[in-house]
């Protein structure tokens, strides 16, 4: 799909599903591209210290997937990405499929605007939680 959903062809409970597996590669050139080089997303030998045991992935890496999701199925391509909160619940680890929920809970006919709930989760445990709002194209 070249295009996305336009606000005319939305409705309230739409929903779609990305999955990724994060993996270390996917770790390393997150913290390439930003800059956040915390031992506790490359260190085994430092995460293996902390509560979590071992290496996670970074909170924001997970909500990339958010981005992905809405940037490429819903609404898709053409949408604006305007605001998104978001609640980390748990860590990701390397090796584990995020699936990543994005669901229409509200239309503005009026501003062309959507409102996102946005759900990652990991072998059925919610990770990341959050709403996001889309402003979206005019029907051609």
């Amino acid at each position: 799909m070249t295009t996305g959903y336009t606000l005319e062809q939305l409705s309230i409970e739409q929903s779609v599903e990305y999955r990724k597996v994060v993996t270390e590669a996917d770790v390393h050139a997150f913290a390439e591209m930003t800059g956040d080089t915390n031992p506790v997303h490359l260190d085994a030998e430092y995460a293996a210290s902390t509560s979590f045991g071992q290496p996670i992935a970074h909170g924001m890496l997970t909500a990339g997937f958010i981005s992905a999701a809405i940037g490429t199925q819903l609404p898709g391509p053409g949408c604006i990405y305007l605001e998104q909160s978001l609640k980390f619940r748990a860590p990701v680890f390397i090796g584990q499929e995020v699936v990543t929920t994005v669901t229409v809970i509200d239309i503005n006919e009026r501003r062309r605007r959507a409102t996102l709930k946005t759900v990652c989760e990991c072998e059925g445990k919610v990770v990341v939680t959050g709403e996001a709002v889309i402003m979206l194209p005019t029907s051609s």
